[in-house]
């Protein structure tokens, strides 16, 4: 089975025929690379030049794809009152409090998205070690703790990627499936760039991103040029 692996992977990596790809170049290749039976997804990977030790360098966030994720989200909003009704019109999947608390204390954590209002996070707290390893302990810079659930729910629905560096100021984040067009690929990537740029902190020194690569699940990945992304913003 390795070795049937093996050979489909070095039959993918004969097709990349460049050290370098524009964005343009490999969201084209990267649907040459689709061997999987199900419909992969196209995964992008930046480092960057922060030291997120330092809270300021700290790059954590979300943006909304033009194009989605092609992923079916599952959004949960823990709220009361009129928010949680506002949520439910919204098209939100679970809301509610005792029901959600009793779901993670029972580590039954199916949902992609918990979204909160202010006043209930304070139920939340004694969660953290079970949401943020899982990256879905609300957080206001993701816009998911707020008053406005029914955006909040919206963006979600419509293909909003939450992401954060890593200690070593690495990120990934998918920009859509194999099965989108390039154009999508590419809007949806050269987007989520923009974002990034955007919030570079006066305190990094040196070049921000530092190395670029796009790949789908089961694929090698393709280098992309980090001076062409660092001019999007």
């Amino acid at each position: 089975m390795a070795k049937k692996h093996s050979k489909r992977y070095q039959e993918l990596l004969n097709k990349i025929n460049k050290d370098v790809y524009s964005l343009k170049e490999a969201v084209e290749k990267v649907k040459e690379l689709q061997s999987a039976k199900f419909d992969e997804t196209a995964e992008l990977a930046l480092k960057l030049g922060v030291d997120p030790r330092h809270a300021d360098q700290m790059i954590r966030g979300s943006v909304v794809l033009p194009h989605g994720t092609g992923k079916d989200v599952k959004v949960a909003v823990f709220a009361k009152g009129e928010k949680a009704e506002g949520a439910k019109e919204a098209g939100a999947d679970i809301v509610g409090e005792d029901e959600i608390l009793d779901m993670i204390q029972n580590g039954n954590l199916d949902f992609d998205i918990l979204i909160a209002t202010p006043d209930m996070m304070g139920k939340l707290g004694r969660f953290g070690k079970i949401l943020g390893p899982k990256g879905l302990m609300p957080n206001p810079k993701t816009g998911t703790v707020t008053m406005d659930v029914v955006k909040a729910v919206k963006n979600a629905k419509a293909g909003q990627v939450n992401f954060r560096v890593d200690k070593k100021g690495n990120m990934h984040v998918g920009i859509g499936k194999a099965s989108f067009s390039a154009d999508q690929l590419f809007e949806n990537a050269k987007t989520f760039v923009e974002k990034i740029n955007k919030m570079k902190p006066a305190s990094a020194k040196g070049r921000y991103i530092q190395n670029a690569a796009l790949s789908l699940t089961m694929s090698p990945s393709l280098k992309i040029d980090i001076n062409e992304l660092a001019e999007y913003k």
